[in-house]
């Protein structure tokens, strides 16, 4: 019964259909014209708010050389530890990234303070250091490292490349006093000696006695004969 009462008037069916159907679609063309517009719309904001965070991490962290942000491994952090034993005074790291190595200086009880030219990196850091709650023992500075003196620190932290290792150790030499202590991550210095090593592979750090460098350079000028004019 209900097949023959729809099928009974087929004109006026079809014609109620065809009267309807542009009218739908119509509707339907205009809303899938809204949902890409907003799709489109979500999609690019999302993009440049990525774009906007993300490029501060994979941009230089220093300008004169390549340093992307590469986060301290915990053997890292060990291994800087270790070199810090029976040492005190200032700490500063150079390139404090996420501020890993200066709070977990800090946690130590040496006054730390991290130089970072990255402005979210360092914000960052100074939410970790206050919630791991020795924001009073550290600071973080905004920075390019190449305008900064770092006379006043005892004890030095750098995670640095081979492209500014040689500048760097230039730098240091003439700032630093002899009681200071730098220690390397990653790299060692092209020149200098090192007192102490630990860890393996890219865990490996090298710290230097600044005194014992200088020993080192004083001695290697006396031995190197003058030659005549």
């Amino acid at each position: 019964k209900h097949c023959l009462s729809v099928c009974a008037s087929p004109g006026a069916m079809c014609q109620a259909l065809a009267k309807q159907a542009p009218q739908e679609e119509g509707e339907g063309s205009s809303r899938r014209s809204g949902w890409g517009l907003l799709v489109t719309a979500g999609v690019g904001g999302t993009l440049v708010a990525l774009y906007a965070v993300a490029t501060p991490f994979v941009t230089p962290a220093l300008r004169k050389v390549c340093l992307p942000f590469v986060p301290a491994t915990a053997a890292q952090i060990q291994n800087v530890l270790k070199m810090l034993e029976n040492r005190s005074g200032s700490l500063v790291d150079i390139g404090s990234g996420d501020g890993r190595i200066v709070i977990a200086a800090a946690k130590k009880g040496f006054q730390a303070v991290g130089y970072e030219l990255n402005p979210w990196l360092v914000w960052y850091s100074r939410y970790r250091a206050w919630r791991d709650g020795v924001h009073q023992n550290t600071k973080f500075y905004i920075s390019d490292l190449w305008k900064v003196s770092f006379s006043h620190y005892r004890n030095v932290v750098v995670f640095g490349v081979p492209q500014m290792m040689p500048q760097l150790e230039k730098k240091l030499e003439e700032e630093l006093e002899c009681n200071a202590r730098i220690i390397a991550c990653r790299f060692p210095f092209p020149c200098w000696i090192p007192d102490h090593t630990t860890g393996e592979g890219i865990d490996t750090v090298w710290a230097y006695d600044l005194k014992h460098s200088r020993a080192s350079e004083t001695k290697s000028l006396e031995l190197t004969p003058k030659t005549e004019s």
